[in-house]
C-alpha cells in the first residue's frame, strides 16, 4: 500500500473514532424548493445522527441553518429577502419551526434538544464566550443534542457571522471537537464544475496549496442559504488551522462521512489549537474602528507579542466603546492585528503618545492600563 493511501486510510479511521463531533447542515438540505421545512429530510438527518451517537460513546453538536428559509412560506415570501428586517422576521418565525421539527424527530430516539443561538458578539467577549462554552459542555454532559444557529432575529450586520459554515468551524473549536462534518447539496470539493464531464472529486486536502488554481463555486443550488462552496472551504480551512479534521460532503452521505468511509473531501489538520476566544476574534468579529500605531508599537505588538500602550498610538478612527473589536494598523494603513479595546473612542485622543504613569497622575488610576491587552489581541500579519 502506498504512503498516500496509508495516510488516507489512517485519516478516515480518525474520523470513525472521533468522540465529539460538530455537524453542520445547510438550508438547501432541509427545505423544499418553495422554502418550507422538508420533514422527510430532517428525519433522514436525525436518523443518522441519533444512530451514530447511540450507546453514549459519541457526542454530537448540530449547527443547523434553515431558520430564515423555514420562515419564508409562513410569511408569504417567495424567496429569501435581502433586507435585514425581513430576514429577522423570517428567522423569528422559522427558528421555532426548525427547533420544533428537530425536537419531534429526535424524540423518536428519546433524545432531548437544546437550542443555542449565537452572535459573533457573544463569542468575542470573554464572559459571553465562557458562558457559551459552559452551556454547550453541560448540554452534552446531560445527554442532550445541542442545535446551534446564528441568532438571526437580533443580529445586526455588524455582529453577524455571515454564514453558518464559519459558525460551525468556530463552534467546533469552542467545544474542542474531534471532527467537523460540513453537509450540503454537493458531495465534496471538485477540481472543476461538478456538473460538467471530466471533473473529479478531491478526496483529501493536506493544506491550502492543494487547492491552488482550483476555481471554487460561490453559490448554492437552492438559493435559500447564504453560502456556497467558497464559504465551506474557508470554514474547513479555519477548523483545520485550529487542529480539527474536516469532512465536507453532501447530506445524503452523512452516514458514510461519520463512519469514516471514502466520501466527500477530507481536510487534514494543518495547525494546533489556540486560545478559543482569539480564533473567534480573528474570524468572527467586525472591527468597529482602528488604531494606527507608530513603528515601535507595531514591533512590540507583532514581534514581541506585547500589549498596546497609549504611548504607541498615532491616531484613532471610528466610533466604538470599551470591549469592541478594533483593528491595529501600521503607518501604511495595513491591519497587523485585531483586539478588544479597553477605552471608548472618544477617550483615546487624550491618551495618544502618553505614558500610563503620566495618565494615572493626571486622570486617575483607571487610566494606568493597556489600550489593548495582549490576551485580547490576535496577530493578523506577523
Amino acid at each position: 500500500m502506498s504512503a498516500a493511501r496509508q495516510d488516507g486510510v489512517a485519516a478516515r479511521r480518525r474520523v470513525a473514532e472521533a468522540a465529539r463531533i460538530v455537524v453542520k447542515v445547510g438550508s438547501s438540505s432541509l427545505t423544499t424548493a418553495a422554502g418550507g421545512l422538508d420533514a422527510d429530510r430532517v428525519d433522514a438527518l436525525v436518523d443518522v445522527l441519533a444512530k451514530h451517537r447511540s450507546g453514549g460513546e459519541k457526542e454530537i453538536v448540530l449547527v443547523s441553518s434553515g431558520a430564515i428559509a423555514a420562515g419564508l412560506t409562513p410569511l408569504g415570501l417567495r424567496r429569501r429577502p435581502r433586507d435585514l428586517a425581513r430576514q429577522q422576521a423570517a428567522a423569528s418565525i422559522g427558528q421555532g419551526l426548525l427547533v420544533a421539527r428537530y425536537t419531534a424527530s429526535l424524540a423518536r430516539y428519546g433524545v432531548r434538544v437544546g437550542q443555542v443561538l449565537l452572535t459573533s458578539d457573544d463569542m468575542s467577549r470573554r464572559a459571553h464566550h465562557r458562558n457559551a462554552s459552559r452551556t454547550l459542555d453541560k448540554l452534552l454532559a446531560m445527554g442532550a443534542l445541542p442545535v446551534v444557529n446564528e441568532n438571526d432575529t437580533v443580529a445586526t450586520d455588524e455582529i453577524r457571522f455571515g454564514d453558518n459554515d464559519r459558525l460551525a468551524a468556530l463552534v467546533a473549536h469552542l467545544v474542542r471537537a474531534d471532527l467537523l462534518v460540513l453537509l450540503s447539496d454537493v458531495d465534496g470539493v471538485y477540481d472543476g464544475d461538478p456538473s460538467k464531464p471530466g471533473t473529479s472529486r478531491i478526496a483529501e486536502v493536506g493544506g491550502p496549496a492543494d487547492l491552488d488554481g482550483i476555481e471554487i463555486g460561490s453559490a448554492g443550488k437552492a438559493g435559500v442559504g447564504t453560502g456556497g462552496m467558497v464559504t465551506k472551504v474557508e470554514a474547513a480551512r479555519i477548523a483545520a488551522a485550529a487542529g480539527i479534521p474536516v469532512v465536507l460532503t453532501s447530506a445524503i452521505h452523512a452516514a458514510d462521512a461519520l463512519a469514516g468511509r471514502d466520501t466527500g473531501t477530507y481536510f487534514h489538520p494543518t495547525g494546533k489549537r489556540s486560545a478559543d476566544r482569539l480564533l473567534w476574534l480573528q474570524h468572527a468579529s467586525t472591527p468597529q474602528g482602528a488604531l494606527t500605531l507608530d513603528d515601535g508599537a507595531v514591533r512590540a505588538v507583532v514581534e514581541r507579542r506585547k500589549s498596546l500602550l497609549p504611548a504607541g498610538i498615532a491616531s484613532v478612527e471610528g466610533e466604538f466603546i470599551a470591549g469592541d473589536p478594533v483593528e491595529l494598523r501600521d503607518s501604511t494603513g495595513r491591519a497587523v492585528a485585531r483586539g478588544l479595546v479597553n477605552f471608548d473612542a472618544k477617550e483615546i485622543p487624550q491618551l495618544i503618545g502618553r505614558s500610563t504613569r503620566e495618565l494615572a497622575r493626571e486622570l486617575g488610576p483607571l487610566y494606568e492600563r493597556e489600550v489593548v491587552h495582549r490576551d485580547d489581541l490576535v496577530i493578523l500579519h506577523p
